[in-house]
């Protein structure tokens, strides 16, 4: 393949955020190009879950049908457990509001980024094994990046604008000194996965059990008998207790509550960690010639942990905005801070009730409170259903009284 000497864009990093924004700019007829440092397929530590959101983006990009024969599990349940072990599930298929997806998706990243990375390998250039070194900066404005190819090589990409979708550790971020780890705002979550676990069907689990507080154990059906299995804490309560998340996951699956369930499970992989950048702060994402999206801007669920649909959504925002700034011309950090402005109208109400249930799960009285209502309380669990689907009115999600209504109706 011969590549263009100077792009639109320049899409550093090809998981869910460079992969979504490739097939937008496609869309739009933008020039792109996406450079990633692995060679595909590779394994994205993760709990593997789609949320509503990124359902709802799948559907957009009319690729759901593909991702539905993709090997994983069809998710119909959220089962929610309390400290004390109460359980409450959410049927989706049952849900009493018409808006809620009425199935959502497990696919190991291996495969589910896999997937994207091709279809986004048809529409625009790409260059694997490409590792970025740095941003080049003209007149103090991002005009494109350098970085190694496979052969070893410094070589020179020229953009208009440089979208950094490289997570966590984003060298765009780091290069602009917009790079902070935060501890408190920052979670670790570890991953393991098992073959044998009983108990698997069409359901996802997160359980909010005091040995962990206030993080939660997951056991998410991957399909072909395989579960994901993971703890998740932010890394200043691993600090301030001292936390050994391996250990403690060891800890878990031998409880009386899930000793029988993990009796024959055998691991298929020593557990991996990896770094959760929360939205629990707005980090800055924007500037002359360049945008973070995904986790490299931070924008993880702080309640749920889930980042891929916030990415993608991000890509399709930060496409629309770029493609506006090309036509007028104008790639500065005034006309690029669009993408800001609607990508945080959209999500910060969200984050926020996310980042309030969050500081909720400190409480392990209130968590008992909440969930063991939510057992006996058909419009509290609509509720909690909407809100992981991302498809409640954010004009409730900010109003205390609508919470006052449904926990004690």
């Amino acid at each position: 393949m011969s590549f263009n000497n100077r792009y639109d864009l320049a899409i550093v990093g090809g998981g869910p955020a460079g992969a979504t924004a490739a097939l937008y700019a496609n869309r739009l007829g933008l020039k792109a190009i996406l450079v990633d440092k692995s060679i595909w397929p590779r394994d994205k530590i993760c709990g593997d879950a789609l949320s509503g959101k990124a359902v709802d983006m799948l559907k957009d990009l009319d690729i759901l049908s593909e991702i539905k024969l993709l090997d994983g599990s069809t998710i119909n349940r959220i089962v929610f457990g309390s400290p004390k072990n109460k359980i409450f599930e959410i049927d989706l298929s049952k849900s009493l509001n018409d808006r809620h997806i009425r199935e959502g998706y497990v696919i190991p990243r291996n495969t589910f980024d896999h997937f994207l990375f091709n279809k986004a390998k048809e529409v625009v250039d790409v260059l694997e094994g490409f590792n970025v070194q740095d941003v080049l900066v003209n007149n103090q404005s991002v005009v494109g990046v350098k970085g190694l190819n496979q052969k070893g090589e410094m070589e020179e990409i020229l953009s208009s604008v440089v979208l950094g979708c490289d997570g966590f550790n984003s060298i765009v971020a780091k290069k602009l000194n917009l790079y902070k780890m935060d501890m408190k705002h920052t979670a670790l979550g570890i991953r393991c996965y098992f073959e044998g676990v009983k108990g698997l069907t069409d359901q996802i689990e997160l359980h909010f059990i005091k040995e962990i507080n206030p993080g939660y154990f997951w056991i998410f059906p991957a399909g072909d008998g395989i579960a994901n299995v993971g703890l998740g804490l932010s890394k200043r309560d691993i600090k301030n207790n001292k936390k050994d998340l391996v250990k403690l996951l060891d800890v878990v699956t031998q409880l009386n509550y899930f000793r029988d369930r993990f009796s024959n499970a055998k691991p298929l992989e020593k557990p991996k960690g990896w770094n959760l950048p929360m939205g629990s702060i707005h980090r800055k994402n924007h500037g002359d010639g360049f945008m973070l999206l995904g986790d490299a801007a931070g924008l993880i669920d702080p309640f749920t942990g889930e980042g891929i649909g916030n990415a993608m959504l991000s890509a399709k925002y930060a496409i629309k905005v770029l493609k506006e700034a090309i036509n007028s011309k104008d790639t500065g950090e005034k006309s690029l801070s669009a993408y800001d402005k609607m990508l945080w109208d959209e999500i910060g109400p969200e984050l926020g009730i996310s980042t309030n249930l969050q500081k909720l799960a400190r409480s392990k009285f209130l968590l008992n409170f909440v969930i063991n209502r939510a057992s006996r309380n058909e419009n509290l669990k609509d509720v909690i259903g909407g809100m992981l689907a991302n498809e409640v009115a954010r004009g409730d999600l900010t109003n205390p009284l609508f919470y006052y209504k449904i926990l004690f109706s």
